[in-house]
């Protein structure tokens, strides 16, 4: 099986059947799916999706664009909030310098705040990067003196410099559709860097919909496009590719629970 470590299910049935959309990335082979939390004011949504579907996992967190008006800086809700048994992870945190969307200053100070809601937990952080390689890098090593976390750089888009520092922390590297653009080969190059043990598919849906469905709505069934590129990337054949990935997801998302046979 897959598993999209990845999506947002809430934005997904603004605009589509939910049970339509988690059907049809069955009959594609996804087992899993991790729903992520962009904000805390719609976390119950976030939960509630979850709570659905035996399949569906959740985060808690707040996007670097949500960092202004939400942005966390004290962790003592996130901890709170994900002690429900259905999240697995922190986030989705970060910094993102494309957009701006929020003040620098307060996407870092929630980033940080983030960082030790996971050392607390016990639970990943999933991390957003756009255009902030070397202050995310800093941020992330500052983070780990101060104690160790296990942490996935979300939706891999940035250069390899802060590839291999999210490595030398032991962390993982998620792949989306990102990987099936033809001029991403930059990309490409970091999934072959990685080491077997620490790479993760995602479709980030409804958005970056992989080869060939660009300028569609992205979901998790077009996880099964961003598998197959990175089989010819790496050279494995589609069921190896499947069992690590599944493997490395389930090691790291501990609290997400293998389906049968899965």
């Amino acid at each position: 099986m897959l598993v999209d470590s990845h999506c947002h299910l809430d934005m997904i049935a603004e605009h589509q059947d939910l049970d339509e959309v988690v059907g049809r990335a069955r009959r594609a082979g996804v087992g899993t799916m991790v729903t992520i939390s962009t904000t805390l004011s719609t976390w119950d949504r976030v939960r509630e999706i979850a709570e659905t579907y035996d399949d569906v996992w959740c985060s808690v967190g707040v996007h670097p664009h949500e960092a202004g008006p939400e942005g966390q800086s004290a962790p003592d809700k996130l901890i709170e909030l994900a002690q429900h048994p259905r999240v697995v992870g922190i986030g989705e945190s970060g910094l993102d310098y494309h957009y701006d969307n929020s003040p620098r200053q307060a996407q870092a100070e929630s980033f940080r705040t983030h960082i030790v809601a996971a050392r607390e937990t016990g639970l990943p952080l999933i991390v957003h990067a756009r255009e902030a390689d070397a202050d995310i890098a800093r941020i992330l090593r500052e983070g780990y003196a101060d104690g160790a976390y296990d942490c996935v750089m979300h939706c891999f888009s940035s250069g390899r410099a802060l590839a291999e520092a999210a490595l030398e922390m032991g962390f993982y590297i998620s792949m989306s559709g990102i990987a099936t653009f033809k001029k991403a080969e930059e990309v490409r190059e970091v999934a072959r860097l990685t080491p077997a043990d620490k790479l993760l598919v995602e479709t980030d849906a409804p958005y970056l919909a992989p080869q060939p469905k660009r300028g569609r709505p992205n979901e998790p069934s077009y996880v099964s496009y961003t598998a197959d590129s990175l089989c010819d990337t790496l050279g494995l054949e589609r069921a190896e590719l499947e069992q690590r990935t599944s493997d490395n997801f389930f090691r790291l998302f501990d609290r997400a629970q293998r389906p049968d046979g899965g």
